[in-house]
């Protein structure tokens, strides 16, 4: 049993080294393999440095010698490839070939390095190639090039001959300037010829460059050229004038209009505008269609100013007139206010709120007076623009309507004390003719028992309606005070009216009742008794009790009589 334990143990370990082993050969494998196919890919990038075109584009340069300059260039191209031929190119190869033995030698960390060091070098090598080819290139493909650029640039140029000479007329004073640059122009294309027929590449780019910045620049010449003789010799001396006629125009009407500082800046205008004539006649048009514009953009902006100052001055003589008229009215009504005060006072409780409120209005109105005059005044100087003066009339006009608010709430609140006042005598007077009716009402009706009730709810509405008189009579009348005492002698009076209203009306009722009933008393012994109880009830001024039991007696005979009886009484 041991010996088989034994046995299996030894097999599984067998097994795992066996796995272990074989893992380890197959990771080493795999490793040679990459740093083979790495080793590959470094040796074609390597062998495709020198290629056949750059031995061409040498051969055609070869080919285009004919001055010391060139040749000089030549031989130093000559040299730089011979370096990466014959230096650079060998240490990669041996660089290669190191790596080759250390793969072969299974030493793949050092292999792996190597390469690395390698493909850096690789591409150090290859940048220095591709910029020789490009330096090379310049000069071989340089005919094609600039043989094409001068191509479009004749294109260009003819266009722009042909606007100029279409439209000679836009462009006077400028004529000897243009054709001068004409000349120029046609000379630097016969010069180009000259040196490309000498292979002198250096001085051709410099040509070429000097065409395209001079025919692009004598495109904005012929392209701006009329607008910027439009704008300087017309249009904005034209508006310049019209300006200055407008400026001496309002100033003779009274408009104060030296903030716009026009006359110095027509000056300005006058001098910009010369500098740019002066600058466009050697062709130099550098921001002057920007500078015109924004010339224009200002001038037209003052035609709006001139006429925001007409339109100021009537909102500013309306102004004065409406706010004289205000302050005029105000001060008015907050004077005879102050003179009635000491009557108020002694005729109304007024509160210390409502006197502060007075003064405070009183002052502000002050305030707002001296502020109006002093803009009033600023219009005999003439130094304040009326676009100003009418902006602070109107903080001014604001300023008076929360004072006129102010003022009417609190005239308001005055008015109200008077009619409070009234309100209450009438209230008095209607008090007065409900008690009295109340009271002739129970005496007319001749009850032959007056309950306690009534007797109480008299006293407190006789006390409520002297309550109101006592604070009529009072110096100052607290007006709160006295419209709660309104108000609770008028409810103290209604609540009587009403308990004489039912009083007399359940006792109308329950009379009726046993009237009604003393047909059936012969007939129904029972009906006797229950009337006789309701009479006795009714003579202790139980009138509500009374009828109910007269209503419970009679319905046994005749059901529903509550309603008959009901229908007969308010007949």
């Amino acid at each position: 049993m041991n010996f088989a334990l034994i046995l299996g143990a030894i097999s599984i370990y067998a097994i795992g080294l066996i796995l272990m082993i074989l893992s380890v050969v197959f990771i080493r494998k795999k490793t040679k393999n990459k740093l083979e196919s790495e080793l590959s890919r470094l040796e074609t990038i390597k062998n495709l440095i020198i290629s056949s075109q750059i031995l061409t584009e040498m051969e055609k340069v070869k080919t285009f010698i004919n001055n010391e300059k060139l040749e000089e260039r030549y031989k130093k191209w000559e040299k730089r490839y011979n370096i990466i031929e014959k230096e650079s190119i060998p240490k990669l190869t041996d660089k290669l070939s190191e790596a080759t033995g250390l793969i072969e030698d299974k030493n793949f960390k050092e292999a792996s390095y190597t390469l690395a060091r390698a493909e850096l070098d690789i591409y150090y090598v290859k940048t220095d190639m591709e910029l020789l080819l490009d330096d090379i290139k310049e000069i071989t493909m340089s005919e094609e090039r600039n043989r094409n650029a001068i191509t479009k640039l004749k294109v260009m140029y003819r266009e722009i001959v042909k606007k100029y000479n279409d439209n000679k007329k836009d462009y006077k004073g400028m004529e000897k300037s243009i054709d001068l640059q004409f000349e120029n122009i046609n000379k630097l294309f016969s010069a180009f010829e000259r040196v490309m027929e000498n292979n002198d590449y250096e001085e051709v780019g410099k040509i070429v460059h000097a065409l395209d910045d001079l025919i692009r620049n004598l495109k904005v010449v012929i392209d701006e050229t009329p607008t910027v003789i439009l704008m300087t010799q017309m249009v904005i001396p034209k508006k310049i004038t019209e300006l200055k006629n407008m400026g001496s125009k309002m100033k003779k009407d009274g408009y104060n209009i030296e903030y716009m500082a026009l006359t110095y800046n027509i000056e300005e205008a006058e001098k910009k505008l010369n500098d740019i004539y002066d600058r466009l006649k050697v062709l130099n048009l550098e921001d002057s269609i920007f500078e015109l514009k924004t010339m224009l953009d200002y001038f037209e902006s003052l035609y709006s100013d001139f006429d925001k100052e007409k339109t100021s001055k009537k909102e500013y003589e309306i102004y004065l007139d409406t706010i004289t008229n205000k302050l005029g009215r105000l001060t008015k009504i907050i004077k005879n206010l102050f003179l009635e005060l000491e009557e108020l006072k002694e005729t109304y409780a007024l509160t210390e709120e409502e006197v502060k409120t007075l003064e405070v209005i009183n002052k502000e109105l002050v305030e707002e007076k001296d502020a109006f005059k002093l803009t009033s005044d600023r219009t005999l100087t003439k130094t304040t623009p009326y676009s100003r003066l009418a902006k602070d009339c109107e903080l001014i006009s604001v300023k008076i309507a929360k004072t006129e608010d102010k003022l009417e709430s609190v005239m308001k609140s005055l008015g109200s004390l008077k009619e409070d006042e009234n309100r209450a005598r009438e209230q008095l007077s209607e008090i007065r003719r409900i008690l009295k009716e109340a009271k002739s009402k129970i005496k007319d009706y001749k009850l032959p028992f007056i309950p306690k009730l009534y007797y109480v709810e008299l006293s407190e509405a006789k006390e409520g309606m002297q309550s109101i008189k006592e604070e009529l009579e009072k110096k100052p009348i607290v007006i709160n005070d006295l419209n709660t005492r309104v108000d609770t002698g008028r409810d103290l009076v209604l609540k009587l009216y009403t308990l004489t209203n039912e009083l007399t009306k359940t006792a109308a009722m329950a009379e009726m009742a046993i009237v009604y009933g003393n047909r059936y008393r012969s007939s129904y012994k029972e009906i006797d008794n229950e009337l006789r109880k309701a009479e006795k009830e009714f003579r202790k001024g139980e009138y509500k009790k009374s009828l109910e039991i007269s209503l419970s007696s009679l319905n046994m005979v005749e059901p529903g009589i509550h309603k008959k009886l009901l229908s007969a009484y308010e007949n």
